[in-house]
């Protein structure tokens, strides 16, 4: 049996073997780099001061725009035809509101016509929405009969359907419920002070029917009314009122 090298087991042997060429291989290509690396830097020294304010200046004649036309100016490049306020903002940014209220793209005339076509279409089935209850008048404004517009008093004393949630704090329990206001969406902000009269409904169940409380949207199928004295019990908060058969 060969004996190792000393100091290593034999399973190291092919180690040293390897070292051993690159010792006889490795020595002469390092030795040559390394004169590579001497003459480049020594190059680089003898370039001085001078050599060195030639690349800036081409530096910065190959980043400018004109030499390279695709480029886009930074902030400090801008000139004063390019004012901040050019930037384009969305909605939301420039006033603040929540998504589903920034208003969209205006619709056109055909729209506009489609849209008329299907709620006439759905007024007919008995369905409405809080866009039918709409009338001139301003949020928190003082409300008067003859803003009424004849479209919703041609709704009263009709069974119909409309979609809605059931304000939270009109309730005080989940089932059995006998009375709540119907908002046109889930934000508190349809009932009360500042809200549009028109975006709640005073619902009052039918004699022997109740209603289970949903933070869902729910559908309330009644008889319509447009009622001065829901108006007084509510503190002018409601005008309309509907007597409901069934919510779900």
């Amino acid at each position: 049996m060969q004996s190792s090298a000393p100091g290593f087991p034999a399973s190291s042997r092919g180690f040293l073997v390897a070292m051993t060429l690159f010792g006889s291989i490795g020595a002469p290509a390092l030795l040559s780099a390394d004169l590579k690396l001497s003459a480049d830097h020594n190059e680089t020294i003898q370039e001085g001061p001078e050599s060195q304010e030639n690349l800036a200046t081409q530096e910065k004649a190959t980043n400018s725009p004109s030499a390279n036309p695709t480029a886009t100016p930074s902030d400090d490049t801008k000139t004063a035809s390019e004012p901040e306020n050019s930037k384009p903002k969305t909605a939301q940014s420039s006033r603040g509101l929540p998504p589903q209220d920034i208003p969209g793209p205006p619709k056109t005339e055909r729209q506009l016509a489609e849209e008329r076509k299907a709620r006439d279409a759905a007024k007919k089935r008995g369905e409405i929405t809080f866009d039918d209850l709409k009338f001139d008048i301003e949020k928190g404004g003082e409300y008067k009969p003859e803003m009424i517009t004849p479209a919703i008093k041609d709704l009263e004393k009709k069974t119909l359907k409309i979609r809605g949630f059931i304000l939270p704090n009109s309730v005080f329990q989940t089932n059995g419920i006998k009375q709540f206001v119907l908002v046109r969406d889930n934000r508190e902000c349809c009932f009360g002070p500042g809200a549009a009269i028109y975006d709640c409904v005073w619902v009052e169940m039918a004699a022997g029917k109740t209603a289970a409380f949903s933070t869902q949207v729910v559908t309330v199928k009644g008889k319509f009314a447009i009622d001065e004295e829901t108006f007084k019990n509510t503190d002018g908060y409601a005008i309309f009122k509907m007597t409901a058969d069934e919510v779900k």
